[in-house]
């Protein structure tokens, strides 16, 4: 009887002990959820962890331009269909602000730039330094002087400075005077669409461009640049400002002149739309922002994909008139 309850004491004894051996062990792993790999084992049996989303930096000129929020918006609208980090950063229209930007972007390791320049010769410093960290950079709407560049996404600024003066051309039958509001000195927009436009009034000897003034894209800039010229030469017939900000601004000053002229933007903002519909604006170019800062995205990931790009990526142009 002794022997009987010695043993069923160390039966217990032995049951008890594995027990908490088996609370010791390591409990077994969940499985991951479906579509998930896992972490990575050292011995290789797991599948790699999930590649790190790209991140893509966009340094542009100003947002306080509705021509440049569009094309922010295009990009952002591409980065999230494409899966990648967008850090949008505004210059604001300083030089040195736009450099310490990229700067910035650079520090931060991004696995490209989208760069919108604010001066073409301005960025190069800061476009070499991207060179040399191995960050490529893609240009939209304006080139940078110098640098390697990978593609630049644009509308042809310079046909579309041609279109301008082939419509005022008509509009005066060949015959008049022409005011021309110019963009920012040293941005390839101002630069092209100015050359296109001088270059086909070239053909037009009966038209005289009277004044030629920078108003730096800026509205405010427009109306005042507008009125002082106005001063100087009160009766002309046309003017032709490189973005509609400009426009808009230089249409405020004749308006408030008491005077009728034909007047063409560039960009078709909704504002400018609005003006040409209400037969304020007579006209202005399309160059589609949205579709830019889309294409810029896109083109940024075929790069970082490792796929060849074109070097330079044309957007279309139109020319808006009253419908």
């Amino acid at each position: 009887m002794r022997t009987q309850r010695r043993i069923g004491v160390l039966l217990v004894v032995s049951l008890m002990f594995l027990a908490v051996l088996s609370a010791c062990g390591s409990p077994a792993k969940e499985a991951p959820p479906s579509g998930d790999a896992g972490p990575s084992s050292a011995a290789g049996g797991s599948a790699p962890a999930a590649e790190a989303k790209a991140k893509i930096g966009f340094s542009i000129s100003t947002l306080n331009n509705p021509f440049f929020v569009s094309l922010k918006e295009g990009a952002e609208k591409a980065a999230q269909a494409a899966g990648v980090e967008l850090v949008v950063v505004d210059a604001k229209d300083d030089p040195a602000k736009q450099v310490s930007d990229l700067e910035d972007l650079i520090q931060q390791k991004v696995d490209l730039i989208i760069l919108n320049p604010t001066d073409g010769d301005a960025v190069v410093t800061a476009v070499q330094s991207a060179n040399a960290a191995g960050i490529p950079v893609i240009t939209v709407d304006r080139t940078a002087n110098g640098g390697d560049v990978v593609a630049h996404v644009a509308s042809d600024n310079f046909k579309g400075g041609a279109l301008a003066a082939e419509f005022i051309k008509q509009a005066l039958n060949g015959q008049g005077k022409v005011v021309e509001l110019q963009g920012i000195p040293g941005t390839s927009a101002a630069r092209d669409r100015g050359e296109g436009f001088h270059d086909a009034l070239a053909a037009a000897p009966g038209i005289e461009i009277v004044a030629s003034q920078p108003a730096d894209f800026d509205r405010a800039k427009g109306l005042q640049v507008m009125e002082n010229i106005l001063q100087s030469h009160p009766n002309i017939d046309a003017v032709f400002a490189h973005n509609d900000e400009m426009a808009l601004g230089a249409l405020e000053a004749l308006e408030a002149a008491g005077k009728k002229v034909i007047v063409v933007g560039f960009d078709a903002t909704e504002d400018a739309r609005k003006a040409v519909e209400a037969g304020r604006l007579a006209a202005t170019i399309a160059q589609r922002p949205e579709e830019m800062g889309k294409i810029a995205v896109e083109t940024a990931v075929k790069v970082l994909h490792g796929e060849t790009v074109d070097k330079n990526i044309p957007v279309p142009l139109d020319l808006v008139t009253k419908s």
